[in-house]
């Protein structure tokens, strides 16, 4: 049997009505013999009765459950939404194997914390004893060390936890509804673009290094990238780079408003493997004023292991800006490799 909130509500008043309208001495000993054996109902036993044992299943699969690609928690075998009246008539207990399941949720979307989005768990207080109470957040692994941006996400209370914003919503909608995963993979995928990213790894490390004699290899917007870091840092990748070896660069010194001294050094120190039915290393013609094409032959998603990979490592493995020149300069006759310098993996050393 259950009570509902209105039903309690609405007995007092309609005792207190009784006692306005038969206010007599029999119907007033009725009324407090009533208020007795009110007082004496235990309404969380009442609901209790014939009602199964508060037992549920610890994973999503024990209660048939699961998200799919859509992140909408369905049934495993019907495909159906959750269902909380699952026992009619046991509001209690279909409120405890709610409960229940969001606790499994809770698990599930944590472990999603730091498998999807990469973020780490750390305890807190950070100096906190054995015997002290101790809670978590969860922080990317460069929130401390990123110098741009800091997002901060933080949940309400009550059962919700960190990377929640709404129980209902996860059980009821989806994932990207009722969850932060949305914001923190926005946030991560926004943090910072490509072509800044090349920037701040060129101040922090590679500028940093002790090499006389750098070299890149960049594909696709990887190329696109590269040209915006010697607009940005011109005067230090011309005295740090030796050679830039591009594989279907996307990059256009037009749009990005690359000058002509960054254009005249992009001819005479990059060249660019580009996909093409010619032969290996064949020159193909270009409709931009930078740097040399050769063919590649066909790439499938970057340089191959094959015959362009060697030609890459045969032509930026020597460190000797004149010996750069001596290979740029015989693009002209047609062939990219000069005769008498085969590109032979075992002339080439790593980069």
């Amino acid at each position: 049997m259950s009570i509902s909130l209105s039903s309690l509500i609405l007995l007092p008043i309609w005792i207190n009505m009784a006692q306005i309208q038969q206010g007599g001495p029999d119907e007033k000993e009725k009324t407090t013999a009533l208020k007795d054996l009110l007082s004496r109902i235990d309404l969380d036993e009442l609901m209790k009765k014939d009602e199964p044992p508060l037992d549920f299943p610890d994973t999503l699969e024990g209660f048939e459950y699961a998200f799919n690609e859509k992140g909408q928690l369905r049934h495993i075998k019907t495909g159906e939404p959750f269902v909380f009246n699952y026992r009619e008539d046991l509001h209690r207990w279909n409120q405890k194997r709610y409960e229940a399941l969001g606790e499994i949720i809770t698990k599930y979307v944590y472990e999603l914390l730091e498998k999807d989005c990469n973020l780490k768990k750390i305890s807190i207080p950070v100096d906190a004893t054995e015997s002290e109470p101790k809670s978590f957040i969860y922080m990317s692994e460069d929130a401390l060390t990123n110098p741009q941006k800091l997002m901060v996400l933080i949940h309400g209370s009550g059962v919700v936890r960190a990377g929640q914003w709404a129980r209902r919503l996860i059980i009821n909608e989806d994932l990207d509804s009722g969850t932060q995963i949305p914001f923190i993979k926005r946030a991560v995928d926004e943090n910072g673009s490509p072509e800044e990213h090349a920037i701040y790894v060129w101040d922090h490390f590679i500028a940093q290094s002790a090499a006389e004699n750098v070299f890149f290899v960049a594909h696709s917007y990887g190329g696109l990238a590269f040209v915006e870091l010697m607009i940005q840092r011109e005067a230090d990748v011309k005295n740090k780079v030796t050679a830039v070896a591009l594989t279907d660069s996307v990059h256009n010194v037009w749009h990005q408003e690359a000058g002509k001294t960054i254009r005249e050094w992009m001819r005479e120190n990059c060249c660019n493997w580009v996909s093409s039915s010619e032969p290996l290393d064949t020159s193909v013609e270009s409709m931009l004023p930078d740097c040399p094409r050769v063919s590649a032959v066909f790439f499938q998603s970057g340089p191959s292991t094959g015959g362009p990979l060697q030609t890459l490592f045969a032509w930026i493995s020597p460190a000797e800006a004149a010996e750069q020149q001596r290979l740029m300069s015989v693009l002209s006759s047609g062939s990219f490799v000069p005769e008498g310098y085969l590109p032979d993996a075992s002339q080439s050393s790593p980069v």
